[in-house]
């Protein structure tokens, strides 16, 4: 399962142009289910993402996790990183997982998420989104639990 973090002042997702999802200041993860994820790499998915220290301290320093600040947690369905991008100008989604089983991996990945964090808001799987957010730094970072992990 892969999470691309982006630290944020403020995001949302709207969806037919209605706000279906928003945070102030916290995480907005876009959520790529490969084939082979499990509930139990979701679980660690979600450990990583709380836990994560991208939050300064008050040395300035990205020593602080979302549970440190208690700030929003937005996560957003989105294929697209699971592609293969490695050769040829056409993106291959043969790693992704079937869209019956992403959105049950999806559904129990943010369950998952408001059991361990009062702040959680999701985007809607399936669904043609509109993503806005303010980048705070900007800091991205790239997480990813292996299909196989335990």
């Amino acid at each position: 399962m892969i999470g691309l973090l982006q630290r944020v002042a403020r995001a949302e997702v709207r969806v037919d142009d209605a706000t279906v999802a928003a945070i102030d200041a916290g995480l907005l993860v876009l959520v790529g289910v490969e084939q082979g994820d499990t509930p139990a790499g979701g679980a660690r998915l979600i450990e990583r993402l709380l836990a994560y220290r991208v939050f300064a301290d008050a040395s300035e320093r990205m020593n602080r996790s979302l549970t440190d600040t208690g700030g929003g947690l937005l996560l957003v369905p989105q294929f697209t990183l699971v592609a293969d991008t490695r050769k040829g100008t056409r993106p291959g989604f043969s790693a992704a997982a079937p869209p019956a089983t992403a959105a049950q991996r999806f559904d129990q990945l943010v369950d998952e998420a408001r059991r361990r964090h009062p702040r959680v808001e999701a985007g809607v799987f399936g669904a043609d989104m509109q993503v806005s957010l303010c980048n705070d730094g900007p800091v991205t970072f790239w997480l990813s639990v292996p299909p196989d992990s335990k």
